[in-house]
């Protein structure tokens, strides 16, 4: 069977739906090897999938980094320049020692590398988008992070939409100008900006996302395949105090961070708790793993906080899920079929945010305006208007009919035919 290299990068909401990926592809007789942060090798090795480190090294206890990384509007410029620009090369070298004896590569948007290593090899390669905002389609432009006003523009037209992809692309361009000299010092051609154009395969892309959160659009590039959600989410079991918790009472509300804003929450977890007292309503803190983010002093009757749970058993037993909107976190909580408030930080959060509204399935709050009164008053319609289960359960029916894993080796395997 195929040797196949599928590479990431990010957070756990990046590792995890490739790491299902390659879970499934082995399950089919193909041996994949996953090239990822160093970080995350203790967890895929384990499950008797190949492993080879690629920089740069990722680490999510590193509050000061997350920090940065997570600026509502400097988070973006700081990942794509700071960080995945000027560890190009060093990316370059490891995915290519990793492509050693490979039939296809598969990429993700941040390993801009790997396309790279395809063109120079001559291998095939797919590429895999796990938000709709990777399209940045002009005919459904998305909400980007920093432009408020980017959730509008649809109104306007094509045309202005294209004029403002068109200052955001110029940017990135910018920001990723080592990238572009070294695809020139390779005598690579010229396939556009990475993150943009650049990043897209002319054999066929695969994304990762509920189908229900974005319709093709005309300038989607060729051959786009809809796989939907991989809902792996990784291989640690429920808390057993959590369980306990969850069997003494009615469903709780759900708050968490994902694994990525976790490490820069605020009074997030706080006003969490007093948002529960002030409903009347049981709630589950998932606080991450650092000590910090404990609340101080006791919590109100019915609020519990522990470091994790697993996302896909801990949400269809909620009555409702306050998160960042990762996609990762948001696919679990759509596919649970349970209303959501999505509290938007960095990145592809408040496109994520945006789509979750326009479904009826939750609303909004920005972070800075995260205080318990206001998220109070959101839980209550939430949990009190009948509208936002219904549609959410109907949703969620659709989003667990679609095997993004299953989806993605068929699509990979009728590549490796091609």
């Amino acid at each position: 069977m195929a040797r196949i290299v599928l590479t990431t990068w990010g957070s756990y909401g990046d590792l995890f739906p490739i790491l299902g990926v390659a879970l499934a592809l082995k399950a089919r007789g193909h041996r994949p090897l996953l090239a990822t942060s160093e970080y995350y090798r203790a967890i895929v090795t384990p499950l008797g999938v190949d492993f080879h480190p690629v920089p740069p090294d990722v680490d999510p206890n590193d509050l000061a980094f997350v920090a940065r990384m997570m600026h509502p509007r400097l988070g973006s410029e700081r990942l794509l320049r700071d960080v995945l620009a000027s560890s190009v090369r060093g990316a370059y070298a490891a995915i290519d020692a990793a492509a050693q004896g490979a039939d296809l590569l598969v990429s993700h948007p941040a390993t801009i590398a790997t396309p790279f290593v395809a063109q120079k090899r001559g291998l095939p390669w797919l590429s895999t988008v796990l938000a709709p905002l990777a399209f940045v389609s002009r005919h459904a432009f998305p909400a980007l992070s920093g432009l408020p006003f980017s959730a509008h523009l649809n109104a306007l037209g094509p045309t202005v939409c294209g004029w403002v992809r068109n200052g955001a692309r110029w940017a990135t361009r910018r920001m990723l100008a080592p990238a572009i000299e070294l695809r020139e010092e390779l005598g690579l051609p010229d396939t556009g900006v990475p993150l943009f154009e650049g990043q897209f395969s002319p054999l066929g892309t695969l994304a990762l996302f509920p189908s229900v959160l974005a319709e093709p659009q005309p300038d989607w590039p060729a051959r786009v395949t809809r796989a939907g959600f991989v809902s792996y989410n990784g291989p640690d079991p429920m808390p057993p105090a959590l369980s306990a918790f969850l069997d003494a009472g009615e469903p709780p509300v759900t708050f968490t961070l994902g694994t990525s804003a976790v490490g820069a929450p605020g009074a997030f977890f706080a006003e969490a708790a007093r948002a529960c007292a002030a409903v009347g309503c049981r709630g589950v803190l998932l606080v991450g793993r650092h000590p910090a983010n404990h609340p101080a002093g006791p919590l109100p009757a019915g609020v519990i906080h522990v470091d994790y749970a697993p996302h896909q058993a801990l949400f269809p037993r909620s009555s409702a899920i306050v998160h960042q909107g990762g996609m990762g976190t948001t696919s679990q909580a759509l596919r649970a079929g349970k209303p959501q408030l999505v509290v938007p930080h960095a990145h592809d959060q408040p496109d994520n945010a945006h789509r979750v509204n326009r479904l009826g399935v939750g609303r909004v709050c920005q972070p800075r305006r995260f205080r318990s009164s206001r998220v109070a008053t959101r839980l209550q319609e939430l949990l009190g208007e009948a509208q936002y289960l219904k549609k959410a359960e109907a949703v969620g029916g659709k989003v667990r009919e679609e095997d993004g894993a299953q989806a993605a080796c068929d699509a990979i395997e009728a590549a490796l035919r091609a």
